[in-house]
């Protein structure tokens, strides 16, 4: 019994540490989102409207359970990041150059969709890096909202450029998560001197209408109170002429007085006014050859631009060139092994033909000797026997031809052994031609049986020699 109650405490402590532990675990799985921060739970997080994988869920504020294996979770510091951009030599619309220097207090935007863009291009990157990258988007962004605004514009209209800055800035900021807070612009400066002429003219202009203004009411103190004498002294003259009269000298005397120290007042005025104006006219001066300067110095950057483009069109065209000459003399060295090719492989079937007609004449002359019972002799006997009719005619075709335009012959009668000069030409003519015989010894054959004896050579009595154009003509010597 002992036994049975001690095992049905133990499972009931089992089962209890069981559901402990699947509490402690669900627990430590809890991520909670502090204020200052955003909770990126990344992994199988869900679908999209069309099916696709959700890249991140992003949470800020509240808490979020993370599900073990198949997700994970990193927090962005929404910190805000003090940027100073301090741009120098940006170029206006006026291709003037300034110098902005600026300071852009920029965060992580806490905006749905823009939380999104953060998570997918900034998540676990450090502030630093961070900074950097606003800086970038920051500098350039800035130097495009000047190059649209005048000097002037910029630095009267501060609160159009800080909106267009804040604008153009925070709508790249947004592409990568981050959102634009604050602007502050210090100062802006110019090395041309533009500004400084330009507040120096609004200086002078102030000033001369102030001076204009404090002149005008002392000519209306200065009038009022000389009608007012006036009125006095008329009517004082008026009840006492005679008194008056001493008073009228001394009244003229002081009207010219007054009328000397107004004169000089206004030749006063009339010399700081053309001074003023001097500065003016000079301030602008120096204005009109800084632009002048600016525009020198724009045309020399397009005359390099311009002389960079036609460098690199002849470098393009001149590589152009050494291509085509390559692809010529590839053309050209294909062409010459192409026919290199063929006449290897003429010259080789020439060959093989020669080679075929020997082959077969050796096998029929060996046919041949096998059918004179080898015998060799008999066998070449028999070759040159069905040649003889061509050796005859090659030794006749050798006289045939020839033509004599004129033979003559002075026949002094017969000789010794009876035969006449004429006879003896004509038998020599023939002799010329070597004999049957004669062509069989000297290829060191004997004539067969079969074709005779040789003749003896008999005497030749008479010739009757032809010739082109008339016979030969024969004189005979008398005794």
């Amino acid at each position: 019994m002992f036994l049975a109650g001690f095992g049905a405490a133990g499972l009931i402590i089992a089962i209890v540490a069981i559901i402990v532990m699947v509490l402690v675990f669900i627990v430590s799985r809890i991520r909670k989102c502090p204020s200052d921060k955003i909770l990126v739970v990344y992994g199988k997080v869900g679908k999209n409207a069309d099916g696709s994988n959700v890249s991140a869920a992003c949470i800020h504020g509240g808490a979020k359970f993370v599900y073990p294996f198949v997700q994970a979770y990193q927090y962005m510091d929404l910190t805000p990041l003090s940027i100073s951009v301090d741009l120098t030599a940006a170029l206006s619309r006026q291709n003037i150059r300034i110098d902005v220097p600026s300071r852009f207090t920029v965060g992580i935007s806490t905006e749905p969709s823009i939380m999104m863009n953060a998570a997918e291009r900034l998540l676990g990157l450090h502030l630093d890096e961070i900074q950097e990258l606003a800086k970038d988007i920051i500098f350039g962004q800035l130097r495009l909202v000047i190059a649209t605004m005048d000097i002037e514009e910029i630095n009267t209209n501060r609160d159009k450029f800080l909106e267009a800055v804040s604008d153009n800035v925070e709508t790249e900021l947004k592409k990568i998560g981050l959102r634009l807070i604050n602007v502050n612009v210090t100062d802006i400066n110019d090395d041309s001197g533009y500004i400084d002429a330009l507040g120096k003219e609004a200086a002078a202009k102030a000033i001369n209408d102030a001076k204009k203004s404090v002149a005008e009411k002392n000519r209306d103190g200065s009038i009022g109170e000389a009608n007012a004498m006036r009125d006095q002294r008329v009517s004082v003259a008026t009840a006492n002429a005679t008194a008056i009269a001493g008073e009228n000298q001394s009244l003229a005397d002081i009207s010219k007085t007054n009328a000397s120290r107004r004169e000089t007042e206004a030749e006063s005025l009339r010399r700081a006014t053309a001074a003023e104006k001097i500065a003016a006219a000079k301030a602008l001066e120096e204005a009109y050859v800084a632009e002048q300067l600016a525009e020198a110095a724009r045309a020399a950057r397009e005359k390099a631009s311009l002389e960079a483009d036609v460098i690199v069109k002849s470098e393009i065209d001149k590589q152009k060139k050494v291509i085509e000459a390559e692809a010529i003399a590839e053309q050209f060295r294909r062409q010459a092994k192409g026919e290199a090719d063929g006449i290897y492989s003429k010259m080789e079937a020439e060959a093989r033909g020669t080679f075929q007609v020997l082959s077969k004449q050796a096998q029929g002359f060996k046919a041949l000797v096998e059918a004179a019972g080898n015998n060799s002799d008999s066998a070449v006997q028999y070759l040159i026997s069905q040649k003889l009719e061509t050796l005859v005619g090659i030794q006749v075709e050798a006289i045939k031809n020839l033509k004599f335009d004129n033979i003559t012959v002075w026949d002094g009668g017969s000789n010794a052994d009876g035969k006449t000069q004429t006879a003896n030409f004509a038998s020599g003519l023939m002799k010329s031609i070597p004999p049957m015989s004669d062509l069989f010894k000297m290829t060191g054959m004997e004539l067969p049986s079969f074709l005779g004896n040789e003749i003896k050579k008999e005497a030749v009595k008479e010739v009757v020699v032809e010739t082109k154009k008339a016979p030969v003509k024969v004189a005979k010597k008398t005794k």
